[in-house]
């Protein structure tokens, strides 16, 4: 065993490495992702294909705006964009709802603890 290889021996056998200039350099700032948020779907009668859609543009929607109102009014509008007019959303913790909607245009989850409530009617 060389002479460099015994000063770096720590008790116990270990081996204790010796940093490099490699090790010195700063690191890229870690990039954390925002993890994925729970999704519940409560209750639905909408296709499965336009519930994914519904809850991507909703996690989009709580990405870009911190007020409840500004998410459902994302939400409803890019709906009305991609399916035609007239979509209603509801977004929050807290509310009761009794709506009446077109047959296969409803939808209400839950995005963590935010309920979404998207229904088409009109």
């Amino acid at each position: 065993m060389s002479e460099e290889a015994k000063k770096n021996i720590v008790g116990g056998g270990a081996l204790m490495a010796k940093p490099n200039s490699e090790d010195r350099k700063p690191s890229p700032p870690a990039v954390n992702p925002t993890p994925p948020k729970k999704v519940i779907i409560k209750s639905a009668d909408m296709l499965p294909d336009m519930q994914k859609e519904a809850v991507d543009i909703a996690v989009t929607a709580f990405e870009k705006h911190n007020v409840e109102k500004d998410v459902a009014e994302n939400i409803k509008k890019e709906f009305d964009r991609r399916h035609g007019p007239t979509w209603h959303c509801i977004v929050g913790r807290n509310f009761g709802s009794y709506v009446t909607h077109e047959t296969n245009h409803f939808v209400y989850f839950y995005l963590d603890q935010k309920a979404v409530l998207l229904f088409k009617s009109g």
